[in-house]
């Protein structure tokens, strides 16, 4: 039984790990595992994007061929390239291979989705579905945790590709 004077520390423990449960989203189709999707808040008629990890935690090669998401009229994969002394996003032919044990990061200046044409605002708070296509594991519908706009990446200092 809970003593009385320890009331406080076990609503305090029950909070943060409430918390803690509502900040960490992780999602598994075959043997692909998706950590923490996550965006930035954006206003309509822009672009968004889509952030998150990707890893291959099976023994064959996989590839995410696609993403889609009914708030935006396309979305593409796209990655950052130099050009002479330009950064520029490209979209990515072919999608994303991953690798047995390989981990790829979506991230601010690497590969991310592009989110074009946002037919509302995307608020931060929010949830925002997408759904992602792998050529082996197949087909699975994450949420995005909208951030405040230029929110740094959860995680700062994580892998750019």
């Amino acid at each position: 039984m809970l003593h009385r004077r320890h009331l406080p520390v076990a609503l305090a423990l029950l909070g943060l790990a409430t918390a803690a449960h509502a900040q960490a989203h992780d999602y598994r189709q075959g043997d692909i595992a998706i950590g923490h999707p996550w965006s930035r808040a954006a206003p309509a008629r822009i672009t968004g994007a889509g952030f998150m990890t990707l890893r291959n935690t099976g023994g064959v090669p996989d590839r995410l061929l696609s993403a889609s998401a009914e708030i935006a009229t396309s979305t593409e994969i796209h990655s950052h390239v130099r050009d002479g002394e330009m950064m520029r996003m490209r979209a990515v032919e072919g999608g994303i291979p991953l690798s047995p044990g390989e981990e790829v990061a979506l991230s601010p200046g690497g590969y991310h989705l592009m989110l074009i044409g946002l037919k509302r605002a995307m608020a931060r708070g929010e949830r925002v579905p997408v759904t992602l296509t792998f050529e082996r594991a197949g087909s699975i519908t994450v949420e995005l945790a909208v951030a405040a706009a230029g929110a740094p990446a959860p995680g700062a200092g994580g892998h750019n590709h």
